[in-house]
């Protein structure tokens, strides 16, 4: 559980990061009509919550810079009876003063009346891709402070990497799940079912992202999430799927047989990747760029895709003409945290690209997706495989979080 102490540093950190005579403002997340008067689940905006660590809508976080002074002022919803009656019980002011460590909380009614009346301020930060911001026109300097945040929240605290480390322990339990159990001829939303319910019994509130449950050829839609055929006996099948804890995300692929054995052409695909992936994995350390683990891979999957004699040539000419966009078309990772595809940026202000430093997280996934219309080498069309672990920069080199989600052919076909 991260403690109100850490919230408190990082609006201190970032108070430091911008200019004097500024205001910040941040916004929690909309509620979400699903349709006519019922709601989505309520998320809160990520940098909200990493500001704050508060999950209730409408509200705003303040900060204000003056050049020798700084006030933190957090406006939420005050206690209704009645809204409670419908919609459940809120902090309220009276709790909220006790629990935040800010200068001030008031009522959101106020908030309009308190922010119009501020003078002097020259420079206004605000999520420019949040369009409910206010627009304070008086001041002539936006910026956006998404960049400045996103940055922070790179590198993990220890609480932070322990709640995504207990992401990743009750995902483990549902693609193990998954892998015990009988799939021929069930229906893939059937499998997904199966790792939802092991992601809520083990207390994760929900999914990290709308998992991926696809059979056969359906691998080869890198977003597939209609989850709605059924599984054949011969197919392999790529499940991507974690869990969210705490707000904090974990992202695992396996691909594996429905019927528990590969044959020998899925296996041969398979080891590939599996292969690659190990490689790439082993050059994570701080320094490293992030573009060049996916120049790794690339080459090492046109090798693999010249083995498959899917591709024929010379590897430097081929990865020159890009052939192998065609079975490998995404990136190697992403960052991960509290969003699944985590909201920091890749390169920073220079635009210059950002290295790997002690305490970044990101997902390491190549994929080789060969569709069943390939008619190059008929025997593998069909055979969609991406294999993703979640791996932490560590001072010396790496730790790979989810190393014991099982992966080898011998433990996926032994569950």
């Amino acid at each position: 559980m991260i403690k109100e102490k850490e919230y408190f540093n990082r609006r201190k950190k970032l108070l430091k990061k911008i200019k004097s005579n500024s205001i910040v403002i941040l916004n929690s997340s909309e509620v979400k009509v699903r349709s006519n008067d019922t709601e989505y689940p309520y998320r809160q905006n990520s940098n909200f919550y990493y500001l704050t660590g508060f999950k209730e809508s409408n509200s705003k976080l303040v900060l204000l810079k003056k050049k020798k002074s700084t006030e933190v002022i957090l406006f939420i919803e005050d206690r209704d009876k009645i809204e409670e009656l419908w919609n459940g019980k809120r902090l309220g002011i009276l709790k909220a003063k006790k629990r935040f460590l800010v200068d001030k909380v008031y009522n959101i009614k106020e908030f309009n009346d308190f922010i119009y009346k501020l003078k002097n301020f020259k420079n206004y930060y605000y999520e420019f891709s949040d369009s409910n911001c206010i627009k304070l026109n008086n001041i002539k300097k936006h910026i956006d402070i998404s960049y400045i945040i996103g940055y922070m929240r790179l590198f993990k605290s220890k609480e932070e990497i322990k709640l995504i480390k207990k992401a990743i322990k009750i995902t483990k339990k549902a693609h193990h799940k998954v892998m015990r159990i009988k799939k021929v001829n069930k229906k893939e939303y059937q499998i997904q079912a199966v790792l939802e319910y092991i992601f809520k019994k083990n207390g994760a509130y929900s999914d990290a992202y709308t998992s991926i449950v696809a059979g056969g050829n359906n691998a080869n839609t890198l977003h597939y999430i209609r989850n709605n055929k059924k599984l054949k006996k011969d197919d392999l099948i790529l499940i991507d799927a974690g869990c969210e804890y705490k707000y904090y995300a974990s992202d695992i692929t396996r691909t594996i047989p429905v019927n528990r054995k590969f044959n020998k052409h899925q296996k041969k695909v398979y080891k590939i990747v599996l292969n690659i992936q190990k490689k790439i994995i082993k050059e994570i350390r701080p320094g490293i760029k992030r573009s060049k683990l996916q120049k790794i891979a690339i080459k090492e999957l046109t090798k693999g895709l010249i083995e498959l004699k899917i591709l024929n040539g010379n590897v430097k000419e081929l990865i020159k003409k890009e052939s192998y966009k065609k079975y490998y078309p995404h990136g190697i990772g992403h960052w991960l945290g509290l969003d699944v595809h985590d909201a920091s940026p890749y390169f920073n202000k220079a635009n210059k690209e950002i290295k790997l430093k002690k305490g970044m997280l990101l997902t390491i996934e190549p994929g080789l997706y060969i569709d069943s219309k390939n008619r190059i080498n008929k025997k593998y069309a069909g055979i969609g495989i991406r294999i993703e672990d979640n791996i932490l920069v560590t001072k010396n080199g790496y730790k790979n979080l989810s190393k014991k989600i099982k992966k080898s052919v011998k433990s996926i076909e032994n569950p």
